[in-house]
């Protein structure tokens, strides 16, 4: 255990490569701050949003019902085509709002970090994916019954000579594609990188689902102002995906030109990136967020990983600090200095800003110590933090050094538990026994999910409020 010191706070940052690039960040720091703090989190934004997805859904459909007729839903097959047709506009504009939650709009962002909204994507998918299949089945029905013909017969006929019928069928099966891989049977044994390509099919689904439902839904065929309507919705998603999950990173990435300057071991399997860049000071930055990276060489170019940023930035240079547990976490420690590098981000709710009460506890399992790190720098002087690192040999102990000047500096104390789990447990006794006040302090915990999981139940266990235990996975 550290115990706390009367040594002056002073600065702890890592060790940036020795080189030119290094008196051009003493230059940068010396015109203005080291970096810019991430915005504070407005809860009131969010609840706004809220309010205007409500109320479009609410329009929506109104205007799906009063479009109706008498005539039309005592006709032959009319009340399943009014049915199917609800169940569409329902499913179509659910689905939207699920793309809208992925479109890491940065004031949402912020409130809910990846973790709240990955789980309210999770908790919406099953509706528009069955509705939207639902509508598929039962205006089938609606329209097989009006021309007195058979379910397979009257498919197809839609395939064949419906306008953008053949379109929309290939959109809702690659909906459906998505959807089954989501299942958390499936989704476990999948590689990351095949459920990201799955899913980035769900943008082309939609592209092919749009001229489908202006050309031919029953809502929207003879009423312009509801055609209006869904295209003004279609366009406000399209745009917050092309300028949040596009726009955005790419004018960060060019502004900031990012490259690789040196891979610097830690720990077995265990690097630290330090990046170099131009501007540094201007991203906004909170300790606890991650990124996610895309680099610009072989085999790692096409898509980004999510890393935490295991330091405050220090222009002009960045840390990130990755252990190699898949194929692209371990081709990082290949990486060759100089690598172009884009980003995403930062992302995350698993910062300072989510903190209710006056003093915390960070725990960190292995690895997990990188976003807990950066926490740990930014928390303010003689705040008292508690640190436990939970590692299995001493050796996966990354930045021994500068977490226990951190804690010292901060007047903290610091508890290293080591040893394999089965030998060495880690349970609430324990837990009780390293932060005695525990109850009164938030906990932020980071690490494998496993180990999360675990943390938060013993937290939680020992009266801790679960509004005061924070945690954020990387996992999709």
């Amino acid at each position: 255990m550290l115990a706390s010191g009367d040594t002056p706070v002073t600065s702890v940052t890592f060790e940036a490569p020795r080189d030119s690039a290094r008196r051009r960040g003493a230059r940068d720091t010396a015109r203005g701050p080291l970096y810019r703090p991430a915005p504070a989190p407005r809860p009131w934004i969010g609840t706004a949003l809220t309010v205007a997805a409500v109320a479009g859904f609410v329009a929506v459909m109104a205007q799906g019902i009063s479009v109706e007729t008498a005539s039309e839903l005592h006709a032959p097959g009319g009340v399943a085509i009014f049915v199917g047709s609800l169940a569409g506009l329902a499913g179509m504009y659910l689905a939207l709002i699920m793309v809208v939650l992925v479109s890491r709009i940065p004031p949402v962002e912020r409130i809910l970090g990846q973790d709240g909204l990955l789980r309210w994507h999770r908790r919406l998918a099953p509706w528009p994916l069955s509705l939207i299949g639902l509508h598929a089945v039962i205006i089938t029905i609606g329209y097989a019954q009006a021309a007195k013909a058979g379910f397979l017969a009257q498919l197809g006929q839609f395939i064949s000579s419906y306008p953008d019928m053949l379109a929309a069928t290939v959109a809702l099966a690659l909906m459906a594609l998505a959807g089954i891989a989501s299942i958390r049977a499936i989704r476990t044994r999948l590689r990351r990188e095949t459920w990201w390509v799955i899913h980035l099919y769900l943008y082309l689904a939609l592209a092919l689902s749009f001229a489908h439902v202006i050309a031919l839904g029953p809502s929207f065929v003879g009423h312009p102002l509801a055609r209006a309507l869904w295209v003004a919705i279609w366009v406000a998603t399209a745009g917050s995906v092309l300028a949040f999950r596009f726009g955005l990173p790419l004018v960060r990435s060019l502004r900031h030109q990012l490259r690789v300057a040196e891979v610097r071991p830690e720990a077995p399997g265990v690097v630290s990136v330090i990046l170099t860049g131009r501007q540094l000071q201007r991203l906004p930055f909170a300790g606890g967020q991650f990124v996610e990276w895309r680099f610009v060489a072989r085999g790692l170019w096409w898509q980004a990983h999510p890393y935490s940023v295991s330091a405050l930035p220090r222009p002009p240079y960045l840390r990130l600090t990755v252990k190699a547990v898949g194929d692209h976490s371990a081709a990082v420690a290949r990486l060759a200095p100089g690598t172009r590098v884009f980003f995403e981000g930062p992302y995350g709710a698993f910062t300072r800003h989510a903190q209710r009460n006056r003093q915390v506890a960070l725990v960190a399992g292995g690895i997990g110590l990188t976003a807990l790190r950066s926490l740990l720098e930014e928390l303010p002087a003689r705040s008292a933090p508690a640190v436990v690192v939970r590692v299995n040999r001493p050796e996966e102990f990354v930045f021994r050094s500068e977490v226990t000047e951190l804690a010292r500096q901060r007047k903290g104390t610091l508890h290293e538990v080591v040893g394999d789990l089965g030998a060495v447990p880690f349970d609430a006794d324990v837990l009780r026994d390293l932060v005695p006040d525990l109850v009164r302090r938030d906990v932020y915990v980071c690490g494998p999910p496993g180990f999360v999981e675990h943390v938060t139940a013993l937290a939680t266990s020992l009266g801790v409020d679960h509004r005061s235990v924070h945690h954020e996975a990387f996992a999709l």
